[in-house]
């Protein structure tokens, strides 16, 4: 085999090769040999059929095969012996072919980069720790309170007012005539829940049992049906009845509602809650902390397949996230065009490959790998998610390339995390809740919902699929 290197650029390699005539025919032979003991031929017993006739039944087929498998051990011969790690599959075009010439093909690969880690002993993080927040425990006691709350008629002849419920009759028109959804009878609206178009609430505080409501409303223009947008319609409403809403009684019958032996064992089970959500806040800043530590301390070039394919998935996300909010935007977005921000997701897309570069660096070198356990522990945290499917679920991740990894690869990221956390100066620092809870790019307070903003939006990104 002739290899010729046409190219040494950065992570850039390009070889072209040359395999001799006579070792294709070579395995071509043996293939067919090994063919003859498995086909039929008529006239012939199994393995006697003559080769030339096997060559010319099967020939052009087991010619594809043999130049696939030749290609294949060859291009990985070739960054065996040169020691080159592929960041991704090699990309390979046969320049030339014919019966009976050499094999001519082409290669270009991008390898990894080599990597030297800091020394870990120098990274000095600092580890929020808080105490458990009874007002928590109160308030969660409160939200179940509430989410099992129950209404009772108004009495005294009062006026409806924001947090009542007014069950009604409503028919829904738009040029005068009823559209599809836009009627129902007996139907108990929470007033402020926002449940329903914008403004048709609004339309009903100050409102008493037997009043008859003309409430109009224009659609928003991103409404979810379509035929609706931004459109006005004129909703005709019978107030059949008000009511007030009362929270549950914090006691044993609410605490045997959602599946606990009194409000004893309910507030223990929420303060134990309430502390692993303690615990697993301090590890994510830690997290956090030590990921942008790791980034700091490594530059390096990185391959370009590996940027573009996480860039591509960062982008696809981002638009996917703004189709299905248009209207969410932030400050930091006022007037930016679409080149900046590809600009910004692309510098994140860089940090989540070198991270990951690091990270995978340093398993592969100290030997970190996941057990069996381990590995059927996550399968089955995926089973459990999927009641009804668990059998497709298991077939999926066994039958489809790569599915396994997408599960398996967080935790093998914390392995590796933890393996440097060992190693690293940790010191403590004691906090509030609130404060354990603020997102650091955000000084306005606790972490909010994600995907509310454009901000939010990029956030997630930074983060980063497998936490990086």
């Amino acid at each position: 085999m002739d290899v010729t290197e046409t190219k040494a650029k950065g992570l850039k390699r390009e070889f072209k090769i040359a395999v001799p005539a006579a070792e294709i025919e070579e395995q071509l032979a043996n293939r067919l040999k090994e063919l003859a003991n498995t086909v039929t031929i008529p006239g012939f017993r199994p393995g006697k059929a003559p080769v030339s006739l096997l060559r010319k039944k099967y020939g052009p087929s087991v010619m594809g095969e043999v130049l696939e498998q030749t290609v294949n051990t060859s291009s990985k011969q070739i960054m065996s012996e040169r020691s080159l790690r592929p960041s991704m599959q090699p990309k390979v075009e046969i320049t030339s072919y014919e019966e009976g010439t050499d094999l001519e093909y082409t290669m270009a690969v991008e390898v990894l980069p080599n990597i030297e880690p800091v020394d870990f002993s120098t990274i000095r993080l600092e580890r929020l720790v808080a105490k458990a927040d009874e007002g928590e425990v109160e308030k969660a006691l409160q939200r179940l309170a509430d989410a099992h709350k129950s209404s009772e008629p108004v009495s005294g002849g009062r006026k409806s007012a924001n947090g009542d419920i007014v069950v009604i009759d409503f028919t829904g028109r738009m040029d005068g005539k009823e559209f599809p959804g836009g009627k129902a009878d007996g139907y108990s609206l929470e007033l402020g829940s926002e449940s329903f178009v914008p403004g048709f609430e609004e339309q009903l505080a100050g409102v008493m049992a037997g009043d008859h409501v003309v409430v109009k409303v224009t659609f928003p223009e991103h409404y979810a049906a379509a035929e609706l947008a931004g459109k006005e319609a004129v909703f005709d409403v019978e107030v059949k009845e008000l009511r007030h809403a009362a929270p549950a009684s914090i006691d044993d019958e609410l605490a045997r509602k959602v599946g606990h032996e009194n409000l004893t064992a309910l507030k223990r089970s929420i303060g134990e809650e309430h502390e692993g959500q303690i615990k697993n806040l301090s590890r994510l800043k830690l997290k956090r902390a030590l990921l942008d530590a790791l980034a700091e301390a490594h530059d390096f070039q990185v391959p370009e397949g590996l940027l573009e394919r996480e860039f591509d998935t960062i982008w696809k996300q981002f638009e996917a996230q703004r189709a299905a909010d248009p209207d969410a935007r932030d400050e930091d977005d006022a007037g930016k065009t679409e080149d900046a921000h590809k600009a910004d997701f692309r510098a994140i897309a860089e940090r989540r490959v070198r991270l990951g570069l690091v990270l995978s660096d340093v398993g592969h070198a100290n030997n970190i790998h996941l057990s069996q356990e381990e590995i059927n522990r996550a399968l089955m945290v995926e089973v459990r998610g999927n009641p009804g499917r668990e059998q497709a679920v298991i077939d999926h991740f066994r039958n489809t390339p790569g599915a396994m990894e997408g599960i398996t690869a967080p935790i093998y990221e914390d392995k590796v995390v933890d393996f440097i956390l060992e190693m690293a100066t940790i010191t403590e620092k004691e906090v509030s809740f609130e404060d354990l809870t603020r997102d650091p790019e955000d000084e306005t307070g606790p972490v909010a919902p994600a995907g509310k903003t454009s901000a939010s939006r990029k956030k997630a990104a930074r983060k980063g699929k497998k936490g990086t």
